[in-house]
């Protein structure tokens, strides 16, 4: 498949792994160092986690001695947020790297989901006990319950996953892109990109706002800028240019007749 080329930076991410020639017939699998990426950012997000609970199980101690220092119930409640949404970020991160398998409904879920879960359970009670303590006025009800509202809504949202990766749709898509690309899994993008590109000249991206180009595989683009959509002009362009190196059938010889 021909390219021409751009003229801005391309960067190589991951080394010479990103232009190497793979089969997506057995299905995706993780590259090992990827998977030890992935175990030591889930050993840093369960750690944050860790935090965060135990930040919710002091501050609902301080609930529990009045007077409630409300300076201290807000810090803490700020504290536990801060904990939660680094675990869940970090936790998200490790699934790109190493997405589990739709096969197993219930493990892909709760894999894919554990940052919500875990916010659930770091912010929901002390929320309950904000509001159902006797020792509030209501206006410090309003204030601090509020806030802890506030934090379980951000946990949550940053720990949700409504695009879960999973290694059918790692499958997928890389055949898609070997399948248009002479068999090579290699893939360009930019660092605000929301596509990959099949070519590094595509007009999407070689544009005058664009400094630097990357190119990888298919999952390192996952990985790295959570990017699932293949270009819709990539894919035209390389599907007209499959079809225009296919040599027509040759003609069957007339047989000449007395």
């Amino acid at each position: 498949m021909s390219d021409k080329g751009t003229s801005k930076k391309v960067t190589r991410v991951g080394g010479d792994e990103s232009a190497t020639t793979t089969s997506s017939a057995s299905g995706f699998v993780a590259s090992a160092e990827s998977k030890g990426k992935a175990k030591n950012l889930r050993m840093f997000s369960i750690l944050s986690w860790i935090a965060a609970i135990g930040i919710e199980v002091w501050a609902i101690m301080v609930l529990r001695q009045p007077p409630v220092n409300m300076g201290w119930l807000i810090g803490l409640i700020i504290g536990a947020l801060v904990f939660a949404v680094i675990g869940n970020v970090l936790w998200k991160k490790a699934n790109r790297l190493d997405p589990a398998s739709e096969k197993d409904k219930t493990r892909f879920f709760i894999q894919n989901q554990l940052g919500l879960i875990i916010s659930i359970i770091a912010f929901l009670p002390l929320v309950i006990l904000i509001f159902t303590n006797k020792d509030l006025s209501g206006k410090q009800k309003g204030i601090v319950g509020s806030i802890a509202a506030i934090a379980l809504i951000l946990a949550g949202a940053t720990g949700v996953d409504l695009n879960p990766p999973s290694i059918e749709q790692y499958t997928e898509q890389t055949a898609q892109v070997e399948s248009l690309n002479g068999g090579v899994n290699l893939v360009y993008w930019t660092k605000s990109g929301k596509s990959y590109h099949l070519f590094s000249d595509c007009s999407y991206i070689n544009s005058d706002r664009t400094t630097e180009i990357f190119e990888g595989t298919v999952a390192q683009a996952r990985e790295l800028k959570n990017i699932t959509d293949l270009c819709d002009r990539c894919e035209r362009r390389a599907v007209k240019e499959n079809e225009a190196t296919i040599p027509e059938p040759a003609e069957a010889p007339v047989e000449e007749t007395e």
